[in-house]
């Protein structure tokens, strides 16, 4: 006989374990504050320990806490993926797939339809969000992930390599008269804040021993630099392959001939290497292999 503790205390566990807060937890739960206090107090009796340390400011987990936490993400993670198995066996292939809203954006989602395409018992479902997303939790089958590579204990393969380049509208080209890094001193720059190469890298890799103090605009995300130079707003310093459809069609075009651009690996594919063995998930990484070879 399998002994298992009440459910429903084990998922209030990890909701308030997750943002360490009894009423963000009773929030997600759709419960009171004191139906998820209960919930754990009836989980703590069940094992015999004090999983929390309730404080003025919030909640901890105790040591015992954290071991139980470390313990049930793993086991939460194999009912997701029996849960997903079985429904597989009904013939409900599902792919779900995480990436950063631009790379959605401007890379997957203008060549999703060629993996449809390729393969349509497969529906995929693509989140993103600029996070990364939690695999203990059994949401996500495959990350895409921007960043230097340091997940530990994930199948980590980068995607492409990239190179970042100064680019800007051609009616903005026409207009002004660029030949060297320095020019770019006097003009209206545009600022992406989550990118890992800024400007003050890119004109210290071009020899320049300056950089701008202010810039034109600041904005938070890649395809809203890149919007923002298509409107002839600035010069965007942004990756070759994110803005690889504005290139080609000529809405965005380089502004050295020799691009001076810096060669960088940013996007990821991520994920635990047990996933590796699922078809649906083997097939989309073959795939994405290859457009990105292209």
């Amino acid at each position: 006989m399998i002994y298992l503790p009440p459910l429903k205390a084990v998922l209030a566990f990890e909701v308030v374990a997750r943002h360490a807060s009894f009423g963000k937890a009773a929030d997600e739960l759709n419960l009171t504050t004191s139906a998820v206090s209960h919930q754990i107090t009836t989980l703590e009796e069940y094992v015999g320990c004090q999983l929390f340390l309730r404080t003025s400011r919030g909640v901890t987990l105790t040591v015992a806490g954290e071991r139980y936490l470390q313990n049930l993400s793993g086991a939460l993670a194999i009912i997701a993926d029996a849960t997903h198995s079985a429904r597989l066996e009904t013939g409900d292939e599902i792919l779900r797939v995480h990436s950063s809203p631009s790379f959605a954006s401007l890379w997957l989602m203008p060549r999703l339809a060629k993996f449809r395409a390729a393969h349509p018992e497969i529906n995929i479902r693509v989140f993103a969000s600029p996070g990364g997303s939690d695999f203990a939790k059994g949401e996500i089958d495959l990350d895409i992930r921007y960043g230097i590579a340091c997940w530990a204990k994930l199948r980590v393969e980068n995607i492409f390599t990239e190179e970042i380049m100064p680019m800007m509208s051609p009616s903005l080209k026409s207009r002004l008269k660029i030949e060297s890094p320095e020019d770019l001193l006097v003009q209206d720059l545009i600022f992406c804040e989550r990118d890992l190469v800024q400007w003050p890298q890119w004109f210290a890799a071009n020899s320049t021993g300056i950089c701008p103090s202010e810039y034109s605009l600041h904005v938070d995300r890649a395809q809203l630099a890149m919007d923002a130079a298509v409107q002839g707003f600035g010069i965007a310093l942004q990756s070759n392959k994110l803005a690889d459809g504005l290139l080609k069609s000529g809405h965005l075009v380089p502004v050295f001939p020799g691009k001076k651009g810096i060669r960088v690996h940013q996007h990821h594919l991520v994920f635990p290497a047990q996933h590796a063995n699922q078809k649906r998930v083997a097939k989309f990484v073959s795939w994405i292999r290859a457009e990105a070879k292209k």
